[in-house]
């Protein structure tokens, strides 16, 4: 079987994007514009070696309105306004007061709180973006564990799946339904090529949601593990009692003089100051521009072989019987407090250092330890790579955790301040996502002129100021769809898609075609749970519209079990963002989301195509 050029070199664009996805040296969205730039140069390039002869021909994979047309795709500009939509309820602090009210009935009792949690959030992920859905809850299901004295480890895994899995109930759940939805209605054939519907999903969403409630509730339960004991001081919780001492500056220490910032920039140490008290006061970040004088005393971050050497040079020694623990670090009289907060799936500080990142001067805020791939860190903290997932226990003022809560680089794994709620706007912007679900679902108008017209709202109404918008927007997801739309353009219109339909087809004469739909299932699965969901959509989708056509069954039945399969990534922390937000607070482990996520995704991968024949033919 001869196979085309074309065919061959976007087989090659697919294995070494699938590479980068999974190695991830540079960040996904990056790997998705360099992509966009290499179907674009493909044609130039081999153009030019045959005019000078060293090509056969040239090799046309994309035009330049295909390759861009990601940017002002129907499913691009619908996930851009759905982000904006869950700001503005997120602005009016609605989850928070649900968070409020469900403490209230769940009490200490686990059970109930973790039926409250799928309860909460599946629904919600329905409505508002489930990424987004779980970036809200998350500091509220934290705190929902620590007033009733419960593993977070129990609660928020449960609270990323049902996320999940809530995503399926309607077309906006999720990005990757919208992004489905553009490329069925782009590449099915003529006859059948259509939007989804706003509800489409929603039949099939439902049972999906009930097994997998049953499934966390009981089974799931029992094999989620309590990586971290019930909430207590979060010093005793990251281990960090021994590395928190409060030395005095000595009369003649040569200390005396110096800014912090000085002091600090010019010591081979391994410390950090956590607070000055001079004069019975206490004083937080920012502290570099202090001068040292004789009898400050500082809270330090360090370990004793450290503080021996710096007892001995520096001129400073111990306070007589110091201790340093939550009491001390979290006064609110002072506005002192201890939190978590957790570096967010695409964030530019992906791959840099606290000390790169000037972290202590940046945010004014000091880092006492972090979670890291599981493990605990406690020394060495300005030269660790940061990744995502990665959770933070930081000292700071509440002002500082404030700019963190707002900063899109960070989540805050507790309740932060909540000075800039606007609970007068809750009706309204209740309403005007009602408005975008009801205008859509009626037809009125598609779904993308609703969210944009309902973004428009949020602002005009002032649940949103303007900036708000731009913060809003997780620019790491639309440049990825964006960039990676084209790649399924291409897999189209080189025929590779037709290509790997025939194999599949081949395949008919000894499966039927409900076992072919498991198999894309499966296929699915396993591969948005090491790359992005959308990517893995953006391949898969292709390939199963022409499988069906080539059996001569339903192509919708087809895009559906990729569409759901895209949806449901249990089994890695990587496969979807909300399992990388929960990574760290929940102190996991890799073996954990095997151990909870793969019975639940083969649970999945038998009903999901009996569910997918049932309701889509």
């Amino acid at each position: 079987m001869t196979v085309a050029p074309e065919v061959i070199v976007v087989f090659a664009i697919v294995v070494a994007t699938l590479a980068l996805f999974v190695t991830e040296p540079i960040p996904p969205d990056t790997v998705a514009l360099a992509v966009l730039v290499t179907l674009l140069l493909v044609g130039p390039v081999t153009q030019t070696l045959t005019d000078l002869g060293l090509l056969a021909g040239p090799i046309q994979l994309v035009t330049v309105e295909q390759g861009l047309s990601g940017f002002a795709n129907a499913a691009t500009l619908t996930v851009l306004a759905m982000f904006v939509l869950s700001e503005g309820v997120r602005r009016t602090g609605l989850v928070r007061r649900l968070g409020d009210w469900v403490r209230q009935v769940t009490g200490d009792d686990e059970s109930r709180q973790l039926a409250a949690t799928i309860g909460l959030v599946g629904p919600t992920s329905g409505f508002v973006n489930n990424t987004a859905a779980v970036a809200i809850l998350l500091p509220m299901v934290t705190e929902l564990a620590e007033q009733g004295r419960t593993s977070p480890s129990k609660l928020l895994l449960p609270l990323s799946y049902a996320s999940m899995v809530g995503g399926t109930l309607t077309l906006i759940g999720t990005s990757t339904n919208v992004l489905a939805s553009d490329l069925y209605a782009r590449l099915a054939p003529a006859a059948v090529a259509r939007q989804f519907e706003m509800f489409e999903f929603t039949g099939l969403g439902i049972v999906l949601f009930v097994i997998a409630t049953a499934y966390l509730l009981t089974v799931g339960r029992w094999l989620t593990p309590e990586r971290i004991e019930p909430r207590g001081e979060l010093t005793d919780e990251y281990e960090i009692t021994e590395y928190l001492t409060e030395v005095v500056v000595r009369e003649n220490s040569p200390l005396v003089g110096q800014r912090v910032e000085d002091a600090l920039r010019t010591t081979p140490y391994d410390l950090d100051v956590v607070q000055l008290i001079r004069d019975d006061r206490a004083f937080l970040e920012p502290l570099g521009a202090k001068e040292i004088r004789a009898g400050d005393v500082f809270a330090l971050r360090t370990d004793r072989d450290t503080l021996l050497e710096l007892t001995d040079v520096e001129g400073v020694e111990l306070v007589p019987d110091a201790t340093v623990d939550d009491a001390e670090l979290e006064t609110p009289e002072s506005g002192q407090n201890l939190v978590e907060i957790v570096v967010a799936p695409g964030t530019d500080l992906i791959g840099e250092s606290l000390a790169s990142l000037s972290f202590r001067q940046t945010y004014d805020a000091t880092v006492l330890a972090i979670r890291h791939d599981g493990e605990l860190v406690r020394e060495r903290l300005d030269a660790l790579s940061l990744q995502p997932g990665d959770t933070l226990l930081v000292e700071a003022s509440v002002d500082a955790i404030g700019r963190l809560d707002d900063s899109r680089e960070f989540i805050v794994a507790g309740e932060a301040s909540t000075e800039t709620e606007r609970s007068e706007k809750t009706v309204t912007a209740v309403a005007i996502v009602a408005g975008v679900v009801g205008l859509a679902a009626v037809n009125v108008a598609p779904i993308v002129v609703t969210a944009l017209a309902g973004s428009l709202a949020m602002v005009l109404t002032g649940c949103l100021d303007p900036p708000e918008v731009y913060e809003a927007i997780h620019w790491d997801v639309i440049f990825l769809l964006a960039g990676v739309i084209p790649l399924g353009i291409a897999l189209q219109t080189s025929g590779a898609a037709v290509l790997l339909a025939e194999l599949v087809a081949d395949a008919a004469t000894v499966l039927p075609p409900l076992a072919i739909l498991a198999v894309f299932y499966a296929v699915t699965a396993a591969l948005t749970n090491v790359v992005s969901n959308n990517a893995s959509v953006v391949l898969m989708i292709p390939v199963a519209i022409q499988t069906a056509v080539a059996l001569d069954t339903d192509p919708l039945a087809f895009a559906m079990a990729v569409t759901f399969a895209a949806s449901t990534a249990f089994v890695t922390p990587v496969g979807y963002q909300t399992n990388l937000f929960v990574y760290g607070p929940g102190g996991y482990k890799f073996s954990d989301y095997v151990r909870v996520g793969g019975p639940l995704q083969l649970l999945f991968a038998l009903v999901t195509p009996l569910g997918v024949q049932f309701f889509f033919g």
